[in-house]
């Protein structure tokens, strides 16, 4: 690794480089380059850049036994201009004396140089610090050390012998072939010039060869990972190296030990021999290979045919006929890549014919083009295909080709009318009796029960079903026939088609696994997802306050369709879209309707005086009752008090509180308002809700998933109980596949079962609503002051050395609260110090936010700025009323609930404050602030959902200005890093899951370092 060292020395032939470039040299196939190292002081004393290598050896010996990089003086060629070296391009450019560059004509030079050699095994994740600025070469390497990594997970290793200069050694090298030879072979092509810049010849001006450079990297790479996964195991021999048991046993133990080889020539050599024929049978790393493509009998036809062709490896469109190479290449397609490519075709046949056997037959042909088989053969070709595929061949299989059997169940239900026909008073739900019918399916085929009865017949696995070719399990298909026999039709409940709708893929409770479900009636508009274009918009009774926009009059259809059948809904409209008023028509529908118990509504405190305020509104003739506050009825008071009421509204603090008297009275339906408080299913608040019978159950939620999939269960299990079945299960068919395998078939399977009971809606979808104006969101990055970058760097400091010495929770609660910390000193040093010192000139945020308010009231703006830290608001409160003399209102947990909703009054009239701060848990839900225009979240609650719930405090009906949404983040630092990793993960949050910040307290310690590391760019001037 080659240093930057510019600076007054003497050229090419002694002293350091005048302006050396950072990406330069390799020593012994084992030494990478690096940029940025600051100039050096001359020739004689070790300047800033033989300081920075220095300071390199010392993190790259960091955590593998001491410093294990070797700083020196390496001969590389650089491009040049007659007097130093020509600048690279990652450098940044510091100013040349007078400003002048140097010119002159560019050829290559020798020059002496600082460079670190650095061996490969630790190279690819040594190179973090503040005094490197990583170049093309060491961002080479990372890619270099991916490869590797992917080589030993998979297995595609096998060991070796190499000469090395104190004698033979055991070494463990890459086994390459297929697509792992196509991608060493672009990256042979990518290899940066700096990493072959070494001078092999003083007299020549010649660089190292690419191809040893590369191979000697991914060799040692390759070496150490295995040998690292390999900490503690003892190999022992088997009868591979029966031949050789002296060297085999030296060759082993040297494979997770000391590399060196002891053992007599004769039997190295011969054990070498060994493990040449090895490799030679799992790797290919030619340009050109052999590739079998098999084809189906056509009608007048007995055989398969199986085609040899070669197959450029890194170009696969390039196909080339055998017929066609024994003929000499017709085209010279294959000039580019290969001379003789009929040594290649046979060379190649006989390593398959190691895989499949048949092949044997071909080769004793003289011009060998392809091969007949039979049935059988084929169907061993194709269970062969991946087997062949692994060792480097190419393989083209049919399209209709699976590995796996594609007999499976269909079951087809038969329910009273449709969605739309059934009447919302019928007594239907989870009991109601529908008929059904099984069929066993081949693929996307149907089978009759003449097709089943010749399929049962047949004697081969690949059978031909209405002129398709498939494959069919034979255990599988006499599984389902004798299903088929036992139960093919009759009458099972709701309930019923609802578990089998979730079952898994692989699933084979019945003996094969379901593999559709469909039928006519309610039951299958349902399972579809039909029934809310299935049913009638629907029109509040007479009375109601207020218009319903049609999406919301097809929500309150499909509300008014599952209460009738007696089953839960979940209401997961975006926020801002009116759940409140499609629920309230629904109370509203009920009092128009034959006399019914109460409604019990729970919500969060906050959220107590909107319902009473909306109903009153809407509801005029509704009869609420709001069961709170330390006065409130009890026993036979409470059964009084609730006699005339039609909707009883309480929190979740007293649902909880007073769960015994409520689990006495008779309630029609319960309804949860952000019914993510239960979201945590043993708590013991989610218990009591989940606990309290009713009819009906009804959930309203922007955000149904905030972190785990665990949550769903929690919010669908209250609305229908049993429905997902226990929680144990429910992880291991959808959490855990989805979660941590981003699973999409489970994530489908798991819509498809609770599909019917979620109507989720967003504002965006121009087909729901289509008169909200724009929203703009932009990032703001922010610099860090100094002293925020020294109180950052001494929490990091703090945390990396006490979390080398902790483990399970206290290591998992370090580190969050590490998090946190880091957090607030991004924010402010008085909120991380919390000494109540000055606010003003401290942080690089407050500066921004100053910025923006200036604006937003200079223009006569209003704005929301939330933050997740209620001390951080309190800070900014009184300085920035003083900073723009002007009232700054604060909406936060200990908030009293009269002056909330004084206040929300207040800005939404447009009398009160411009500008409201409030605390992301507070106002991040329930309330209606459409006054403001624009929106900022001072600090990341890393968490999507969480934070669009808070802007659609402002975004939402009502809002007639573009919103702009600004979220601040601190570059070079951690928030701006766990940003990056969120907007990555976004794809597989909005499959089903969200991001919550858990998951840090269980990365490793690189990952911590390398997630918390101050970077260069985070401090401001």
């Amino acid at each position: 690794m080659a240093g930057d060292a510019p600076g007054a020395g003497a050229p090419r032939t002694g002293g350091r480089a005048p302006g050396a470039e950072g990406v330069r040299a390799v020593e012994a196939a084992a030494a990478v380059a690096l940029t940025g190292i600051k100039p050096g002081a001359g020739v004689g004393g070790p300047g800033a850049g033989v300081r920075g290598l220095a300071s390199v050896g010392r993190a790259a010996g960091a955590g593998v036994g001491g410093p294990v990089a070797v700083a020196r003086v390496v001969r590389v060629l650089l491009p040049s201009h007659p007097s130093a070296p020509v600048a690279s391009p990652e450098l940044v450019r510091h100013p040349l004396g007078a400003g002048a560059a140097p010119r002159g004509a560019v050829r290559l030079a020798p020059w002496l140089v600082p460079a670190l050699v650095v061996p490969a095994a630790v190279a690819a994740g040594a190179l973090d610090g503040e005094d490197v600025r990583p170049g093309a070469a060491v961002r080479f390497l990372g890619r270099v050390a991916a490869l590797a990594e992917d080589l030993v997970s998979r297995g595609r290793v096998l060991p070796a012998i190499a000469a090395e200069g104190a004698g033979p050694a055991a070494r463990w090298r890459p086994a390459l072939s297929g697509a792992d030879s196509a991608r060493y072979a672009r990256l042979g092509e990518a290899l940066p010039p700096a990493l072959r810049a070494e001078q092999v010849d003083p007299g020549l001006l010649e660089g190292r060869i690419g191809e040893e450079v590369l191979r000697g990297l991914l060799d040692g790479m390759v070496d150490a990972m295995v040998r690292a996964r390999l900490v503690g195991v003892r190999l022992a021999p088997n009868g591979r190296f029966a031949a050789a048991d002296e060297a085999a046993g030296a060759l082993l133990r040297g494979l997770v030990g000391d590399p060196s080889l002891v053992a007599a020539p004769e039997r190295v050599r011969r054990l070498t021999g060994v493990l040449g024929t090895w490799a030679a049978g799992a790797e290919h790393n030619g340009p050109v290979r052999a590739c079998f493509r098999l084809r189906p009998p056509e009608d007048t036809e007995e055989h398969w045919r199986l085609e040899f062709l070669l197959q450029a490896a890194d170009d696969p469109s390039v196909l080339v006929p055998a017929a066609r190479i024994w003929h000499g290449d017709r085209g010279g397609v294959l000039r580019r890549w290969v001379a003789r490519p009929q040594e290649v075709l046979l060379t190649d046949l006989g390593r398959a014919a190691r895989v499949l056997p048949a092949l044997d037959a071909a080769l004793r042909e003289r011009h060998p083009v392809g091969l007949d088989l039979d049935t059988a053969g084929a169907h061993d070709f194709l269970t062969r295909a991946a087997a062949l595929d692994q060792a480097g061949f190419g393989v083209l299989v049919p399209t209709w080709w699976k590995p796996s059997s594609g007999v499976g169940l269909k079951l087809t239900t038969t329910s009273r009318g449709t969605a739309g026909a059934v009447s919302r008073t019928s007594v239907l739900g989870r009991d109601e009796l529908v008929d059904y019918r099984w069929d066993v399916a081949l693929g996307e085929l149907t089978l009759t029960e003449e097709e089943l009865r010749e399929l049962a017949e047949a004697k081969v696995p690949l059978v031909k079903v209405r002129g398709q070719w498939a494959q069919v399990d034979r255990r599988r298909l006499a599984a389902g026939l004798a299903f088929l026999e036992r139960a093919g039709s009759g009458r099972m409940s709701v309930g019923e088609v609802l578990e089998v709708a979730g079952l898994p893929a692989d699933d084979e409770t019945f003996g094969v696994p379901v593999v559709g479900i469909g039928g006519s009636g309610w039951v299958s508009d349902l399972l579809a997802g039909r029934v809310e274009n299935a049913l009638e918009p629907l029109d509040p009774p007479p009375g109601f306050g207020a218009v319903l926009r049609p999406y919301q009059r097809r929500g309150l259809a499909w509300l008014a369709f599952l209460d009738g059948l007696g089953l839960g809904a979940c209401l997961a409209d975006d926020m801002g879209l009116g759940k409140t008023v499609q629920l309230l028509a629904l109370e509203a529908l009920k009092r128009h309707g034959e006399r019914r118990p109460p409604t019990l509504l729970i919500c969060p405190m906050s959220l107590v005086g909107t319902w009473l305020r909306e109903a009153q509104r809407f509801t005029p003739d509704l009869r609420v009752h709001v069961h709170h506050g330390a006065d409130r009825a009890t026993g036979e008071d409470l059964a009084g008090a609730l006699g005339g009421a039609d909707l009883v509204i309480t929190t979740y603090a007293l649902a909880t509180r007073d769960a015994a008297e409520l689990a006495e009275l008779t309630w029609d339906r319960i309804v949860l308002d952000e019914a993510q408080n239960i979201k945590n299913s043993a708590a013991r608040q989610s218990q009591a809700v989940r606990g309290l019978p009713a009819r009906h159950r009804v959930a309203l939620t922007g955000t149904p998933v905030e972190n785990r999939l665990a949550e769903l269960w929690s919010v669908m299990d209250f609305a229908n109980p049993g429905l997902l079945g226990p929680l144990s299960r429910f992880r291991a068919r959808y959490a855990v596949p989805v979660e941590r395998h981003g699973d999409e078939d489970a994530a489908a399977r798991l819509r498809r079962i609770t599909r019917p009971f979620v109507l989720r809606r967003v504002k965006t979808d121009p087909a729901v609503i289509d008169d909200l104006p724009d929203k703009l969101e932009m990032k703001q990055l922010c610099t860090l002051t100094a002293e925020q970058a020294s109180l950052y760097r001494a929490v990091v400091d703090d945390m990396l050395e006490k979390v080398a010495e902790s483990d399970g929770i206290q290591r998992k609660g370090l580190v969050l609260a590490t998090m946190t910390k880091l957090k607030q000193v991004c924010n402010h040093p008085a909120q991380f110090l919390g000494d109540g010192s000055r606010v003003a000139g401290r942080s690089g945020k407050l500066a921004r936010l100053e910025e923006i308010l200036e604006q937003v009231l200079a223009d006569g703006d209003r704005a929301l700025c939330f933050t997740q830290f209620a001390a951080f608001g309190g800070m900014l409160v009184p300085h920035l009323a003083a900073r723009f003399d002007t009232e700054i209102a604060f909406l936060h947990g200990g908030t009293p609930k009269k002056q909330r909703d004084r206040m929300v009054e207040r800005f939404q009239s447009g009398d009160g404050p411009s500008v409201v701060l409030l605390s992301l848990k507070a106002g991040g839900t329930g309330l209606t602030l459409t006054a403001a225009n624009h929106v900022v979240h001072l600090d990341r609650w890393w968490n999507p959902a969480v934070e669009d719930q808070a802007t659609d405090r402002a975004y939402r009906i009502g809002q007639g200005r573009a919103v702009q949404v600004r979220k601040f983040v601190c570059v070079g630092t951690l928030e701006e890093r766990v940003d990056t990793m969120i907007e990555q993960k976004k794809a597989l949050a909005q499959l089903v899951v969200g991001a919550g910040e858990g998951w840090l307290g269980d990365l490793s310690t690189d990952e911590l370092r390398e997630l918390v590391t101050l970077s260069g760019e985070a401090v401001g001037e």
